[in-house]
């Protein structure tokens, strides 16, 4: 029988298809992590950045060979600024795809809303922000600061350096209530007097009554916890009003908030209170940054969420190394050994309590959208999620009664 060219091309094609088959077949499957932020809502511009330190982690990891000869592969949901969504997208990433880990949330709301999901699950939840202390969890790694690591030094370098009259402002939600709990401990034990506390709405546009008070009652400094995208109508307000003179001391605005707030509104005596700084010197977070622009563009800025986001894919995958394993109970019991060195200094697990030891530092916005750091503690400082002047049980209690606030 006489073999054709055509026949020859046909056997070509066959045997290129089932080449490619047989390499797919014996690809080792990916090991699948859970990113779960607010994709739109009010928390929206506040957590996507975080999706993007999810993603430059794993394609660092992915690039060195992944984890346990696997590719590592995002599976990303959106929480829509709702705390039931986020417990009903942890549930699904969970129990239906199968995630070895989630990196989630911002607002404490919705961490609270997770909290439950993961523990009846015995899972592995990486909370990247820094929040009002008062929990604990053997399932959740928190990896922003404890109250003992921003809430405090921030309130006391503001009475030292700003003054003793305090007005208090905040989104109405479980952190900023919970803040101010500590915030009037400290104000108290330092003289001082706590003029006004005031809340609005997660989201909300209208600061007119909050800005009328603030004329009145001329405060030497706000202290700010608001969230969100309010953070700008907030700052557009007291600049309209002309009361940028006011200092101003933010828990949770960064430097991507800074951009939000626009330059005709940027106040000149705004002060933040974080772990880490775009600014930071340090090879360790030059590098960083680079690689954060060089992904995403130019013009973008780092934050303490993002490094805090980005450090926490990082030791995980130290994690699953030594685990040598990505089971979610299993990498827990490693987890508590980790350390590296992150862009804001050494980031090592305290395992007693599932925090990060951390770098306290108070920075001055600048008109580029940076901080200038004007305050550091010193050396890295041990977590205390329950602050020690009150028992675990007083704390629990202060906070039950809390008046309902917005979810």
């Amino acid at each position: 029988m006489k073999f054709r060219p055509g026949h020859l091309l046909a056997s070509f094609a066959l045997l290129l298809v089932i080449g490619l088959w047989l390499r797919h077949s014996s690809a080792p499957p990916s090991i699948r992590i859970g990113v779960l932020h607010s994709l739109s809502g009010t928390m929206a511009a506040s957590e996507r950045p975080l999706v993007d330190a999810v993603r430059l982690a794993v394609e660092e990891i992915n690039a060195g060979g992944g984890l346990l000869g696997r590719p590592v592969e995002m599976v990303i949901a959106d929480g829509k600024s709702d705390a039931r969504t986020f417990a009903a997208e942890a549930e699904r990433l969970i129990a239906a795809e199968h995630v070895s880990a989630l990196f989630a949330c911002w607002t404490s709301a919705c961490r609270k809303a997770v909290k439950p999901v993961v523990e009846r699950h015995r899972h592995l939840f990486f909370y990247p922000l820094q929040y009002e202390g008062l929990e604990q969890s053997p399932y959740i790694y928190y990896m922003g600061s404890a109250p003992n690591q921003q809430i405090i030094p921030g309130t006391r370098w503001a009475l030292d350096t700003l003054g003793k009259r305090v007005y208090l402002v905040g989104s109405d939600y479980v952190f900023p209530r919970t803040a101010n709990l500590i915030v009037r401990d400290l104000v108290r034990a330092n003289h001082g007097n706590v003029l006004a506390e005031r809340y609005r709405p997660l989201g909300d546009a209208d600061f007119s009554g909050i800005v009328a008070e603030l004329r009145a009652l001329r405060p030497d400094v706000v202290l700010n916890t608001i969230n969100g995208d309010s953070n700008g109508h907030f700052f557009r307000a007291l600049h309209a009003a002309g009361l940028g003179g006011i200092p101003v001391m933010s828990f949770s605005l960064a430097e991507d908030g800074l951009r939000t707030i626009g330059p005709d509104a940027f106040h000149a005596n705004h002060y933040a209170v974080w772990n880490y700084f775009q600014s930071l010197p340090g090879g360790t977070n030059q590098r960083f940054v680079e690689a954060f622009r060089k992904r995403y563009g130019a013009d973008r800025v780092t934050s303490d969420p993002i490094e805090a986001t980005y450090v926490s894919v990082q030791l995980w995958a130290q994690a699953v190394r030594d685990a040598r394993t990505d089971e979610a109970e299993t990498v827990n019991l490693a987890m508590a050994v980790q350390s590296m060195a992150a862009p804001s200094g050494i980031a090592a697990v305290d395992r007693r309590t599932r925090h990060l030891w951390k770098h306290v530092r108070i920075g001055k916005a600048r008109s580029d959208y940076q901080f200038e750091q004007v305050w550091e503690a010193g050396d890295a400082l041990r977590p205390e999620p329950f602050p020690d002047y009150r028992s675990r049980a007083e704390w629990q209690d202060l906070v039950a009664d809390l008046p309902e606030a917005a979810p």
